[in-house]
């Protein structure tokens, strides 16, 4: 029999956020769009039905491409699809750190990061954010073996983020691409698309699993210099999107009236949320995503989110233990206004 490869058998794997299948329950771990997607999806996706799937899809998913193009105000040859983020995490990470090379990330970020890491017998190196989640030049010293760096922005679990300005500095001061990982930048009040069109060095990422309330389709994009987009074709899969996820996904995002609307209730419910959270005692961090990181180290938080779910109310509990008391909390989705004031009732009369 054959042997599994060691860095495979020694790797814990990366673990999803639980999610439930049946009955009635409130939704807060997965940092999902709580409302159901533009109207105009399920007419893209009959009209696709209706011609047939009896043929391969395109495989480079162009009328997407030339979609975001014309929004987003980027060439469509600096764009590629893939089926979710983290395909095109993955594919990126499959092009730039082969064995024993290093990717680096910040700390605590996106853990599958380190995963991606894993899987290519490569180094992922973890460097902490500071106490108020900024990044340290520790981030950005050159190092021989160093092929790759991820940035989440905002990150996921504090919803910080760094400013244009700063991600072009961080980009000027590393010796290998910076990948912006863009998962949350349509709740953000800027965004670094379009910085790829001034360093080559930069690559942002999109997912439409979040914003476009698409997590069940699976769809999202990289874009990056068309050099490194012909580079990133050899390691895709041949049709990596399905003909029914690249019509959907192009309707969704031309849907901007949609988008600006749903956007705009998911941060006025974030306001009064992390408020309301404050005011039950959590201690909170400003967030720029579509959730906000709670702790508390007096309270017992694992306990609390036991609860919670116990009464059918899923968010995520998670311990970054090389990080200190806020490195434990809670990270908690914005839902609707009715399951978050649902969520802080349950809460506040709860015993700490």
């Amino acid at each position: 029999m054959n042997e599994i490869r060691k860095n495979i058998a020694e790797m814990p794997g990366y673990v999803p956020g639980e999610q439930p299948q049946a009955g009635s329950f409130i939704k807060l771990n997965t940092n999902e769009c709580p409302y159901l997607p533009s109207s105009r999806i399920a007419e893209a996706c009959l009209e696709v039905i209706h011609r047939g799937l009896n043929r391969y899809p395109d495989p480079m998913a162009n009328t997407f491409r030339k979609t975001v193009s014309g929004i987003l105000g980027v060439p469509a040859e600096y764009i590629m699809a893939g089926n979710g983020s983290d395909d095109i995490l993955t594919i990126l990470t499959r092009t730039f750190v082969g064995e024993n090379e290093t990717l680096r990330l910040p700390y605590p970020s996106y853990v599958l990061y380190k995963s991606l890491a894993q899987l290519q017998n490569a180094r992922s190196e973890e460097i902490p954010f500071d106490e108020n989640w900024h990044l340290t030049p520790l981030f950005t010293a050159p190092t021989p073996s160093l092929k790759l760096v991820y940035l989440p922005n905002p990150n996921s679990p504090s919803g910080t983020r760094l400013t244009r300005a700063q991600v072009l500095e961080v980009a000027d001061a590393l010796p290998c691409p910076l990948v912006v990982d863009e998962a949350y930048a349509d709740f953000a009040d800027e965004n670094c698309a379009d910085l790829v069109l001034q360093r080559k060095n930069i690559i942002v990422t999109r997912t439409m699993s979040k914003a476009y309330g698409l997590a069940g389709l699976r769809f999202g994009f990289v874009i990056a210099h068309p050099d490194l987009i012909q580079e990133f074709i050899k390691v895709k899969d041949s049709y990596n999107c399905d003909a029914l996820s690249i019509a959907a996904a192009t309707a969704a995002i031309s849907d901007t009236e949609w988008l600006q609307e749903t956007r705009a209730k998911i941060i006025n419910t974030r306001t009064w949320m992390n408020d309301a959270l404050k005011e039950i005692g959590f201690h909170t961090v400003p967030s720029h995503a579509n959730f906000i990181w709670c702790t508390q180290p007096d309270w017992d938080l694992k306990a609390i989110y036991s609860r919670l779910k116990a009464e059918n109310i899923f968010v995520r509990y998670m311990v970054y233990d090389k990080w200190g008391e806020n490195g434990c909390g809670l990270r908690i989705s914005v839902g609707t206004d009715d399951e978050v004031k649902t969520l802080v009732d349950r809460i506040a009369n709860m015993e700490k």
